[in-house]
């Protein structure tokens, strides 16, 4: 045997015997703990009395503790959660165990997050708390002051916000790994029933409806059906459809709301044959039904075809500052460049020689077609503003200096393109809640989780 594998024996029958010593140094904890519960038990009532028990462990994993005063504010949690949703709370031993049982998981997620180094920045922090804040229709200023008026803490709201994303990380990085999805296993399953449902078109209808019933009096029902056209003439003359409603329900009765994405099968019978024919943003003509007369527009729709995206072919050559090039110089060399083209030597030469972008430059600069959003926002910017066949000024970005030439601009067909993406979106999310699964069952065995 080696020297090296001496040393490593070595190492980890050391971090074996410190894990073993962490672990009943704990434990050792723990039994001052519940002696001393014990012994306020057997104490005079005023000695007792004088004796409290501010917390105590209730689990062990690996290296850390899982303390009483986590279980129940983790408890409460989850019974307002439920209760708020209008869903039956467990028996108090079902929910002790399963809570008990999602905090030891979450100890052992933390825990190798820490051994990967996984950090969260704080920018990155701010933005989720920003959407967390938004989602509950506030400001981040206004839902602080909401959390601290309902006696919460942000900055606790801010840590267990962090948490998540450790953990949602540490389980992205080790279950995607283990998920392998083929294109022939997305087209063989969007050829399947199932597959062609998920990729049947949506519709986000937001549908007004001014009441009346059948055998209301004729003026009744016409005054109702002025009323409703009056408003679709306003939608249809440029006023905003949720504006209009907002203020029409003020002063006449009305029912409806956002109706969010459905598949047409799913949609209500009365808007099946409504929401094929409209445009995103377009407005249906006023129709009755014994309910009264309905107004529905068309929020948005997508896979119905003709989802076309505005593309750009160019080249470009990037020249990055250096140790040996200021950025100044690197903006001079761009511009040398672009004119060395403009006097007739060769773009795709020039880019093979001097480009510093590995991903193109064996291609002549080649980008293919690009989508919007598909490059940082000053090259795309430039590129968009950029005549077909011309070839732009430097231009700076985060990765340095470049010359863009647009060759060509179109109009592309995406429907196609969207529908595989969905399809596998959804195949991969299907396999990923089965890895996630299996994963957060074998980390859970291969922990030393003790519960007291």
């Amino acid at each position: 045997m080696t020297a090296l594998s001496h040393t490593l024996r070595a190492l980890a029958a050391a971090r074996g015997f410190i894990r073993a010593f962490i672990r009943a140094f704990i434990g050792a904890f723990i039994k001052v703990f519940a002696c001393a519960g014990l012994l306020a038990a057997l104490l005079p009532a005023t000695a007792a009395a004088e004796t409290e028990m501010l917390d105590q462990v209730v689990a062990i994993v690996d290296d850390d503790v899982i303390m009483a005063s986590e279980l129940r504010e983790r408890l409460e949690t989850v019974t307002n959660n439920l209760e708020a949703r209008g869903m039956d709370v467990p028996p108090e031993d079902v929910l002790i165990s399963e809570t008990l049982d999602r905090l030891i998981l979450d100890s052992i997620q933390l825990q190798m997050g820490e051994r990967y180094g996984v950090r969260i920045p704080d920018a990155q922090l701010d933005a989720a708390m920003q959407r967390v804040a938004a989602q509950n229709g506030l400001s981040l200023d206004q839902f602080r002051v909401a959390l601290e008026q309902q006696g919460q803490s942000y900055r606790a709201m801010r840590d267990k916000i962090r948490r998540e994303m450790v953990i949602q990380r540490v389980q992205m990085g080790n279950v995607n790994q283990r998920i392998e999805l083929s294109e022939q296993e997305v087209k063989n399953f969007m050829a399947t029933e199932e597959g062609q449902k998920l990729i049947q078109p949506e519709y986000r209808i937001v549908h007004a409806l001014i009441p009346v019933s059948e055998g209301a009096p004729n003026a009744e029902a016409e005054a109702a059906r002025e009323e409703a056209e009056a408003l679709a003439a306003r939608i249809q003359g440029g006023e905003g459809f949720q504006t209009v409603i907002s203020e029409a329900s003020e002063r006449v009765p009305m029912t409806g709301g956002d109706l969010g994405w459905r598949k047409l099968d799913d949609l209500p019978s009365l808007f099946q044959d409504v929401a094929p024919g409209l445009s995103p943003g377009e407005l249906a003509d006023v129709f009755r039904s014994p309910s009264g007369f309905h107004l529905v527009y068309l929020a948005d729709a997508r896979g119905t075809g003709g989802q076309t995206v505005a593309q750009t072919q160019a080249r470009h050559i990037l020249v990055k500052p250096s140790e040996i090039l200021t950025d100044d110089e690197a903006r001079e060399l761009a511009a040398e460049l672009k004119a060395r083209i403009q006097a007739g030597e060769d773009f795709g030469a020039l880019a093979r020689e001097y480009s510093e972008d590995i991903g193109t430059a064996a291609e002549g600069g080649d980008l293919g077609w690009s989508n919007p959003g598909q490059m940082v926002p000053a090259f795309e910017n430039t590129m968009a503003s950029t005549p077909i066949g011309e070839i732009s000024d430097p231009v700076r970005t985060e990765f340095g200096w470049h010359i863009i030439e647009v060759l060509d601009r179109r109009e592309k067909d995406m429907t196609r393109e969207m529908q595989v993406a969905r399809a596998t979106e959804f195949l991969h999310q299907r396999k990923y809640d089965e890895e996630l699964d299996a994963w957060l069952r074998k980390i859970r065995d291969e922990a030393f989780v003790d519960i007291k």
